[in-house]
């Protein structure tokens, strides 16, 4: 393993570690407001094309990287926060028709 991968893997550490608090504030808060979806989409598009780009480096070399687990594990932080989302935006929606 070489720095810039070294590198890589701190940053996704970093915003890894960020997210278990961003899930565990909507699960205390069971609502979506003040979050935004369209930021939650565009970091989990992120990490889709980091990953898509390690798996092509995979396919063409044979050589997975380690830092592949750590955008799968962020991509997974993020989806969990996505479908929290969803359901305290429908819980909010029935809150506001009640």
């Amino acid at each position: 393993m070489n720095i810039p991968q070294l590198c890589e893997i701190a940053m996704l550490c970093a915003f890894g570690f960020s997210w278990p608090f961003n899930i565990a504030k909507a699960l205390r808060s069971k609502t979506a407001r003040g979050k935004s979806i369209g930021f939650e989409l565009l970091v989990i598009f992120g990490y889709t094309v980091g990953l898509i780009g390690k798996l092509y480096t995979y396919r063409t070399t044979g050589v997975l990287a380690y830092s592949t687990w750590f955008y799968i594990a962020d991509w997974l932080l993020v989806a969990a926060d996505i479908v929290l989302y969803c359901v305290n935006a429908k819980r909010d929606r029935m809150a506001d028709n009640a």
